[in-house]
């Protein structure tokens, strides 16, 4: 699997920490950036982020900001992303196998480091139930092509 991972400032140093725990699972993992504490636009690591696994480069991304909620909205703008924001473990693996998720958001002023891994965790390793699902999946895809 391949994973790009974005943060602004509020969430670089989660990322960093996710980016290594990934590498332990074997996960493919490149971080775009923001890697310093310098005020940045969530949107312009996120939207970059949410294009790259909307072209097929990567498999899935992991968003992390202050909250997460600036992320999500930004990652969910662009065609084909389904960006859930996440600060449990039951909804990052419900959101996998309901909605086939392909983006994480999580808040790094929300989580801490231990919980976001296991929200990673959880994550990766759940796969899409289709079924019913997928019809509802494939009415946001219509929406999308309008």
């Amino acid at each position: 699997m391949r994973v790009v991972i974005a943060a602004d400032h509020g969430g670089y140093q989660l990322a960093k920490e996710i980016e290594d725990f990934l590498a332990d699972l074997d996960v493919t993992v490149e971080n775009i950036g923001s890697n310093c504490a310098d005020s940045v636009d969530y949107s312009d690591y996120g939207i970059p982020a949410a294009e790259k696994v909307a072209k097929g480069e990567y498999d899935r991304g992991i968003l992390i900001c202050g909250t997460g909620v600036g992320m999500s909205i930004s990652a969910n703008k662009v065609k084909g992303i389904r960006c859930a924001l996440v600060h449990d473990v039951y909804t990052a693996r419900v959101t996998r196998e309901h909605n086939d998720s392909n983006m994480l958001a999580m808040g790094a002023r929300v989580i801490g480091v231990d919980l976001a891994k296991e929200i990673v965790k959880t994550w990766i390793n759940s796969d899409f139930e289709g079924g019913r699902h997928e019809r509802r999946i494939n009415k946001i895809r219509d929406y999308e092509d309008k």
